[in-house]
């Protein structure tokens, strides 16, 4: 009965994995797609791959519109 949790929790942590990648990647495509300036957008995907979590919210936050 512990094999199946953990298969369970291993397909659903896959699961999330793959979603998360999917929105960051969707997230780096809005910026590049932006009008902000080259340098802004060099910077906000740093952000965005070197700290996806925390880097997505700011983004959210206060990235660029547009």
């Amino acid at each position: 009965m512990d094999s199946l949790f953990s298969s369970v929790g291993n397909a659903f942590g896959g699961l999330l994995s793959l979603v998360w990648l999917v929105i960051i990647i969707l997230a780096i495509v809005k910026v590049a797609k932006s009008r902000a300036s080259t340098i802004a957008k060099v910077i906000w995907i740093v952000v965005l791959l070197a700290f996806p979590l925390v880097g997505f919210i700011i983004w959210l936050l206060f990235g660029p519109r547009g």
